[in-house]
């Protein structure tokens, strides 16, 4: 089948481009796509070639949601009209046949991809907005590394770097009843993260963020997040843990070795957790039933609506760095 799809090219180039979906199999179903969400980390990792998950031309997007328009003969699970999120295309070409590497390929109209044995596309929980739903996989990789770290009530955790996954670290934290204290370079994500739940909010351009955490916590954080995924963060963060304290690396940090200083880590005892990927249905489910409830309120993340003629600019932009107040971004296919 024939749809639109967002390309990226080997010069860092973008372009909404004609692309040939195949056609679904007996395991796969056929999604519409209403929606999709921008992820600036893993996402322009790929396109700046830092990550590689395959050879350009490439359509990135891992979020979005959508109606089933056809499914395979061993579906029983989804009907068609039925309401998704979803993370994945499973193959795409270009119409002289040329393959386009989907990594992983949600930036399209269509979605073809498999939904008996990779659990990639769920039932969308009713009351829960499409186009704030697209964006579940940002809180649900947050909400794993708190799982994982388990920071308890009344503890004070540190979130070092509130883009998107850091904004669904300080959300999950706040809901467990933890002080939270945000730290960020980017006046309009700290505003964001105050709205998410953060008591604290730290400017990371002061210089003495050190300090200011021993303000509210002498003792150094219980837990720390570092989100940013950049490595000359790393041992200023693990510096704002407490002895016997968690360091949580929420940011992924590519492909390339990254080092950090033993002593400090080493002489306070910390455990240390390396979340990956986000959680699987347990916690998308999650953050989008939060969304739901209006328990998670997500759309205060979302600071650019865009429909997706206008994607190829907006990624430009983002890649050459031009706009720095972007918080988060939802494309709409249907216009």
């Amino acid at each position: 089948m024939n749809a639109s799809a967002l390309i990226c090219n080997a010069k860092q180039g973008f372009s909404i481009e004609e692309v040939v979906l195949q056609d679904h199999a007996p395991d796969q179903i056929v999604i519409r796509t209403l929606y999709t969400g921008v992820s600036f980390g893993t996402e322009f990792a790929l396109i700046q070639n830092k990550l590689s998950w395959g050879p350009y031309p490439l359509c990135t997007g891992y979020m979005g949601t959508g109606v089933v328009e056809a499914v395979g003969t061993e579906i029983d699970h989804f009907k068609v009209g039925d309401e998704v999120y979803f993370r994945r295309n499973d193959t795409m070409a270009l119409p002289d046949g040329a393959p386009v590497s989907c990594v992983c390929g949600a930036h399209c109209s269509h979605i073809v991809t498999r939904a008996k044995t990779r659990k990639d596309v769920d039932h969308m929980i009713p009351g829960a907005a499409n186009d704030v739903a697209c964006m579940f996989v940002m809180p649900a990789v947050g909400l794993y590394g708190v799982d994982m770290a388990n920071p308890r009530m009344g503890q004070t955790v540190v979130v070092h770097g509130v883009g998107l996954i850091g904004l669904g670290v300080v959300a999950a934290c706040a809901h467990r009843g933890c002080v939270v204290v945000a730290v960020d370079i980017n006046d309009r994500q700290l505003a964001v993260a105050k709205d998410q739940g953060a008591d604290h909010v730290i400017d990371g351009r002061s210089g003495d963020v050190a300090e200011k955490v021993k303000r509210i916590a002498p003792e150094g954080a219980d837990v720390v997040f570092e989100c940013t995924g950049i490595p000359q963060c790393i041992d200023p963060a693990i510096a704002l843990c407490r002895e016997h304290g968690s360091f949580v690396w929420q940011g992924n940090y590519g492909s390339e070795p990254v080092s950090m200083h033993f002593l400090p880590p080493h002489a306070h005892r910390l455990k240390m957790f390396f979340p990956c990927d986000d959680g699987l249905q347990p916690c998308r489910r999650a953050v989008v039933k939060n969304m739901a409830m209006g328990a998670l309120k997500w759309e205060q993340c979302i600071s650019h609506r865009i429909g997706f003629m206008e994607a190829p600019a907006m990624y430009q932009g983002i890649n050459e760095g031009q706009d720095k107040d972007i918080v988060g971004v939802v494309i709409n296919w249907q216009t």
